[in-house]
This record gives C-alpha cells, sequence and structure tokens, in this order.
C-alpha cells in the first residue's frame, strides 16, 4: 500500500513509518519538524517537508501522489500548553485536519486519526467505553473531539473512509532501546520522571488530592509498540466505507505515585520528589474500556505492563539524553 504519515517525525508517528516499512508498505511522511526530528524517520520513507495549515502545500502533496491510506498523527499534544495557548492548539489541530481531510473528501482514502482519551472529560463510569459522554476539560480534548465530529460529517456526507483511535496515555519506548519518546517541550511522566532520576533533578507531581485511592491522577498506560498494532489492525481491517471510533488502552489504571515507584525501581534509585498544584484541565482517572477495539479488531495488548514500559523507555533514555 501506499500510506501518508503526517506527523512522522514525532514519537508514535516515528514508529509507525518503521512498522510499515518494515512490512513492506510505500511510506511517505509530511512534517513541518517544528516539534518533530528529521533523525527520527526511517530513511527508506520519502519526507515531504511543510505545514499541513498551508493549503497550497497540501495541495500539491495530492497533485503528485496518490495514496491508499492516510495516517494522521501530525498536532499538538499536551494539556497543560492547550490551556495556556488555545487558539494555537485550535489553529492547528483542528485546521491542519480539515485542510487534509477536505482535500480528500471524495477519493476514498482509508483514514486513521490520533485520536485521545480527552475527548471524554471526567468519566462518569470507569473503565470508560465508546459511547461514554465527550465532555472535554481542555483545548486539547476538545481540538481532538472537533476533528472526531468533522470525520463523522465527512463520512455521513462523502463517504469518508476514517478509523479514531483515542489513545490512553501512549508510554515507553523499543524494547532493544533503538527508538524512543522524544518531546520538545516534554509534558509526559515517564519520561520526565526517568530524566529527573538519571540527572538528580527534583520531580514535581502536580496534585494530591484528586478523587482517586492515592490523591494522584491515574492513568492507563499503552506501549507504544502495542499502540502501533492497533493501528496496523485498523487499516487491514477497514473497508472503504467503515467509519469507526476505538479506545486503545489496557483496562488498568495506575497513579502517579505508582509511576514514580517504578521508576526508582528500574533505577535503583529515590527520586526527588515535590508535590505541587493541579493542573487545570487534568480530569482524576482515566481507564479505558478496551472490549470493542479487541472484539473488532482482534486486539491485544503484549507489552503494556508498567514494568516493561518504564524499564523500555529508561534504556532509551539512558542511552539518548533528552535533558
Amino acid at each position: 500500500m501506499n500510506i501518508l504519515v503526517t506527523g512522522g517525525g514525532g514519537y508514535i508517528g516515528s514508529f509507525m513509518v518503521k512498522a510499515l516499512l518494515e512490512r513492506g508498505d510505500n511510506v511517505s511522511v509530511i512534517d513541518n519538524f517544528e516539534r518533530g526530528y528529521k533523525d527520527a524517520v526511517d530513511p527508506r520513507a520519502q519526507i515531504i517537508e511543510g505545514d499541513l495549515l498551508d493549503k497550497t502545500f497540501v495541495a500539491s502533496v495530492f497533485n503528485n501522489s496518490s495514496f491508499d491510506a492516510i495516517i494522521h498523527f501530525a498536532g499538538l499534544i499536551s494539556v497543560a500548553e492547550s490551556m495556556r495557548e488555545p487558539g494555537m492548539y485550535f489553529e492547528s489541530n483542528i485546521m491542519g485536519a480539515l485542510n487534509l481531510i477536505d482535500y480528500i473528501k471524495e477519493k476514498n482514502t482509508k483514514f486513521i486519526f490520533s485520536s485521545t482519551a480527552a475527548v471524554y472529560g471526567n468519566p462518569v463510569k470507569l473503565p470508560i467505553p465508546e459511547d461514554h459522554p465527550k465532555n472535554p476539560t481542555s483545548p486539547y480534548g476538545v481540538s481532538k473531539l472537533m476533528v472526531e465530529d468533522m470525520l463523522n460529517w465527512y463520512n455521513q456526507i462523502y463517504g469518508l473512509p476514517f478509523i479514531a483511535l483515542r489513545y490512553f496515555n501512549a508510554s515507553g519506548a523499543a524494547l532493544d532501546g533503538s527508538m524512543g519518546e522524544r518531546h520538545n517541550p516534554e509534558s509526559h511522566i515517564i519520561p520526565i520522571a526517568i530524566n529527573a532520576v538519571i540527572d538528580n533533578k527534583e520531580f514535581h507531581v502536580y496534585g494530591t488530592s484528586y478523587d482517586t485511592p492515592d490523591g494522584t491522577c491515574v492513568r492507563d498506560y499503552i506501549h507504544v509498540n502495542d499502540l502501533i498494532d492497533a493501528h496496523l489492525l485498523a487499516l487491514d481491517k477497514m473497508s472503504e466505507k467503515s467509519h469507526a471510533s476505538y479506545n486503545v488502552g489496557t483496562g488498568i489504571g495506575y497513579s502517579n505515585k505508582d509511576v514514580i515507584s517504578m521508576v526508582e525501581k528500574i533505577a535503583d534509585k529515590k527520586l526527588q520528589v515535590v508535590e505541587d498544584e493541579k493542573r487545570s484541565g487534568d480530569p482524576d482517572s482515566l481507564i479505558a474500556d478496551p472490549t470493542m477495539i479487541k472484539s473488532d479488531l482482534g486486539f491485544e495488548p503484549k507489552h503494556s505492563s508498567l514494568e516493561t514500559i518504564v524499564s523500555s523507555a529508561y534504556k532509551w533514555h539512558t542511552k539518548n539524553r533528552t535533558s
């Protein structure tokens, strides 16, 4: 298949590109590399450098190439940053996706969208099923939900085939330490904690009074390798007129304190923990109900124990300093 990966220089995108190439697909990558990295892109892929906010650029891509499928990762990902810069998130995440899907709306190109559990907001039931009410608590979550809404309308009006994958907490690294998580700025707890313990720096826990067993946020962590498997299953089982949204998680939640304990275990070293105020927009608990993706796509996480996630990430970060 000829596949276009947007945001292929990012964390999950770079893993996706490698997996597609290894199974024999032809892969092109769109990235503006403002937050992604050229050296993260497998050299066998074609790089098309540019910005999805530029309609002329988008038109030129599709005038020169045709694709069987698009996997759309490009966008901004930080809840905290979206609370400070909401306009930037609405523009990047919504308009970038709109420019892309509006151009391919009648081409029957398969479209897989990188969505998020943040569309649910503070859940009224746990674990969270796909039909749970959508009440995002951050501009980031709103921006992702808006793209899902757009995709539903474009499917209804134009027949655009899509699957939205609602990630819970993507995490971990290649098991051999060859690839891993690299964000600038970094906003995810596991790499921040690992870098803090390696560098003997303070690690800040934002909030200890959440409505959870130990007072810290609880999240469902999914290893990046398992997340990639979910995309491959979605791609292979998607008919031209498919449209669906799936949770990608394990159904198991770990608190921030659980993460701290596991980082200390793997590093064999104590973190210098500082308790801080809650961050705006952070739900108490987000735990997936993955029943539907397991039933429909045959998805089964293989690498998503917290120990495997943290140990693989620790191996990557000790080899590739990101602080």
